[in-house]
């Protein structure tokens, strides 16, 4: 069945037609005038209730048609998940930052919606995993310490900010202390008041200017001065001295349990997540912060790998990222010439949406922005006619 999805014009979204998600959605349809002046930021696929799908010829909600074929979504989900679709598909286009945030565990969420409903709109954790389409640019987790240490040593700004003895305390730790030490400090530095970091990003905003161009990079100076640009004063612009600073290719992906500091930056993606809306969020924003909580649930480890690399081949043409949780995984469909191919059928539910190119199955012609929704259980049988080939992503339950 083919669905019919909302699109959100969060204000970093990319203008018009520059935006794959404005692309997407006027592929499939023709009615939609795209503004060039307005974001278009994220295609919502799927039955939260902040942007639920509709079936495209019934015009039926789909968590309406879900909760009168319960059966669709497969044993093992209902088992897992009750009668509901368990993950929200998204496709992301960013062309200014995303808050500094983090999303709350189970038990977190459930607390967190319980004593503060209005900001925190449902009880459900929100995993999510990102997979670039286009050169995507992140943050994601604490850098390793050594990196955190040197910078705060050579920028005095940041020092300023932090505070010469807590970050003395980090600068000077051992590995036992280095999580106490690397937590006192970057909470330090988020609830650090407006004015002195006004005062500290506009004495480094011109330092920057009059480095040279090897200590530029060394400073990260570019990515800190387009933050600058973006949110002017923002305590969120000196956060790239403690996260990773990723830049991911087409195809590449970021996993995001709870807990994960986090920033996307620019370019677009492909992203799901359990079927939730709940962000802490503490800089690069306009929107509410939550320091104290943000830097309270924070996993404060260093290091590690950023990127996902948990992927299975499971034919010819399909690859799956499957992170270590229940509620989803993503099927990437990849076909380089016209061909034939069978979606093999999956233990749950399944969306699917179309990239680039375009197929046949039972006479219909599905397109790039096509959306399908697919039972537990079905397979399909594609005819690819487009001899560039075919691009699809299908998300599902990982029960």
């Amino acid at each position: 069945m083919e669905l019919t999805c909302c699109v959100q014009q969060y204000a970093w979204g990319k203008l018009g037609l520059e935006s794959e998600v404005a692309l997407l959605k006027n592929s499939s349809d023709s009615n939609l005038l795209i503004n060039e002046s307005a974001p278009y930021a994220e295609l919502w696929m799927g039955t939260h209730p902040n942007g639920p799908s509709t079936l495209k010829e019934s015009k039926i909600n789909l968590e309406d048609w879900i909760n009168s074929n319960p059966e669709c979504l497969g044993e093992k989900t209902r088992e897992k998940f009750g009668n509901k679709l368990p993950f929200l598909f998204k496709v992301l286009s960013v062309q200014k930052a995303l808050s500094i945030q983090a999303h709350p565990n189970k038990e977190h969420a459930e607390k967190l919606h319980k004593e503060n409903p209005n900001l925190y709109k449902d009880p459900n954790h929100k995993p999510e995993i990102a997979i670039a389409l286009t050169p995507f640019e992140a943050l994601c987790g604490f850098r390793p310490v050594e990196e955190i240490k040197s910078f705060l040593k050579s920028i005095v700004e940041l020092q300023n900010l932090v505070g010469q003895e807590i970050a003395s305390q980090l600068i000077n730790s051992e590995q036992h202390q280095t999580e106490a030490a690397l937590k006192a400090c970057f909470t330090e530095l988020m609830k650090c008041p407006d004015e002195r970091i006004a005062v500290q990003t506009n004495a480094y905003i011109s330092r920057l200017s009059k480095m040279d161009q090897d200590l530029r990079t060394k400073n990260l100076a570019s990515l800190f001065e387009r933050l600058h640009s973006q949110f002017p004063g923002d305590v969120g612009c000196f956060v790239i001295y403690f996260l990773n600073y990723i830049e991911l290719l087409p195809g590449e992906a970021v996993f995001l349990g709870p807990n994960v500091p986090h920033a996307y930056i620019f370019g677009d993606c492909i992203e799901c997540m359990a079927c939730s809306d709940n962000v802490v969020r503490a800089g690069l924003t306009p929107k509410f912060r939550d320091v104290e909580t943000l830097c309270e649930m924070l996993i404060y480890s260093c290091g590690g790998s950023v990127k996902f690399t948990d992927v299975r081949q499971l034919d010819e043409h399909t690859s799956v990222f499957a992170p270590p949780i229940e509620d989803f995984a993503v099927a990437k469909i990849e076909m380089k010439k016209s061909s034939k191919y069978k979606l093999k059928p999956k233990e749950s539910a399944s969306i699917c949406i179309v990239i680039q190119g375009r197929f046949i199955a039972d006479s219909v012609v599905y397109k790039r922005g096509s959306i399908l929704f697919l039972e537990a259980n079905k397979s399909l049988d594609m005819e690819v006619t487009d001899e560039k080939g075919l691009l699809m992503f299908q998300a599902f339950s990982n029960a």
